[in-house]
């Protein structure tokens, strides 16, 4: 049987993905240039049982998602730069008290209102260091309207296996350019629900670590009673300043997102032609796009390059971009902002070979010929 397809937008994609993956409740506040995300939602979501709201800012939306997601809700809101501004303070409170949460930021020019309409890929650094501080961070930056669909389930996954906020990032570009989708069947991509108490609710504690670095998460509602705040706290959620268990709770939390065995299943990368690169380009998001044509040209014009596209930015992908580093000669990171994830790559390959950035912040793409041109300066 023929599955069935759609000409979407990336935006599109992103709300009909937050419904396969059985997203309840969305809370946001329009923004350009995501606003497509709550038109849809607006429509499908009460279709499904689900619920939707408009509130009156991003501080509201962030706060909405949180209280609707202690209920056992799957939810999501959608923003941009200046609306993750808004609600950095109720990420940073989304983290600690451990509630999970999708967050999809469209990113446009910036600072402060800068270009609504026009990308940008400024925001990738605020998604891991924008609140305040030490806290557990899980991005993705999708490159596609397909990948955009399954990187929302993904993303919905995550935040419910992991107990934490997870963002997903894409540029404007990405999400207002239309392509083919193909829906998949129900039952075709994993969708995890979250771990519910195997213990009687006198007997629950809502940070009780004896279940591992992720305990489970009961719904208010339910028969379980439990405290929540944005303290340090102990197992059973009321506020704590004893240093062991602070720190017991600080280092767990980095822990659970950047363990080895968490960053198995969180990583996600693809590779085109790097067994053999001289050259290689980093590349994410729309951008990745113009570097995988720019890479076939030099392949046919004699260059050995190669592209590494993170589909997870965040747990950055350490350990495969310091072999790649001890491979090639130079590795150029073009990004629509004036030097970030390039940065992230410096301090990873440790001067084994020279990071060259390509930076542009005009409202335009990067485009293959400007990679292209970097590419040739490689000695």
């Amino acid at each position: 049987m023929a599955k069935k397809v759609a000409l979407l937008q990336g935006n599109e994609a992103f709300a009909q993905g937050a419904v396969y993956a059985g997203c309840t409740f969305f809370g946001g506040y329009p923004i350009t240039p995501s606003t497509e995300v709550a038109e849809v939602l607006s429509n499908e979501l009460p279709k499904k049982g689900g619920k939707f709201i408009q509130m009156e800012d991003e501080i509201g939306a962030m706060a909405s998602v949180i209280g609707a997601a202690l209920t056992g809700a799957k939810v999501l809101t959608a923003t941009s730069g200046p609306g993750v501004s808004l609600k950095q303070e109720l990420i940073g409170y989304a983290c600690i008290a451990e509630v999970p949460c999708v967050i999809i930021n469209v990113m446009r020019g910036g600072p402060s209102t800068g270009m609504p309409t026009g990308p940008g890929q400024s925001d990738v650094q605020q998604a891991k260091w924008g609140t305040h501080g030490d806290h557990p961070t899980i991005a993705l930056v999708p490159a596609s309207c397909q990948e955009i669909f399954t990187e929302t389930v993904r993303a919905f996954n995550l935040a419910e296996q992991f107990r934490t906020p997870v963002q997903v990032l894409y540029d404007e570009i990405v999400g207002h350019m239309r392509e083919r989708i193909e829906f998949p069947e129900p039952g075709e991509l994993e969708v995890i629900e979250r771990a519910a108490p195997t213990v009687a609710p006198a007997d629950y504690k809502p940070y009780d670590t004896s279940f591992g670095d992720v305990p489970p998460l009961a719904a208010f509602g339910s028969d379980y009673r439990y405290h929540v705040t944005g303290l340090n706290k102990a197992a059973d959620g009321f506020p704590t300043t004893k240093a062991d268990l602070v720190d017991a709770e600080e280092r767990r939390q980095i822990r659970k997102v950047e363990s080895d065995e968490a960053r198995a299943i969180i990583e996600k990368n693809e590779e085109y032609l790097t067994e053999d690169a001289e050259v290689l380009i980093f590349a994410y998001g729309s951008t990745s796009r113009s570097a995988r044509y720019a890479v076939n040209e030099l392949r046919e014009q004699g260059v050995k390059a190669g592209l590494f596209r993170p589909i997870t930015l965040w747990p950055f992908p350490e350990k495969r971009i310091v072999a790649l580093g001890k491979q090639v000669k130079a590795i150029i990171v073009p990004e629509l902002n004036l030097g970030q994830m390039n940065l992230e790559v410096e301090r990873v390959v440790k001067g084994s070979c020279p990071v060259l950035a390509i930076g542009r912040v005009d409202g335009e793409p990067i485009n293959p010929g400007q990679i292209i041109a970097q590419v040739k300066e490689v000695k």
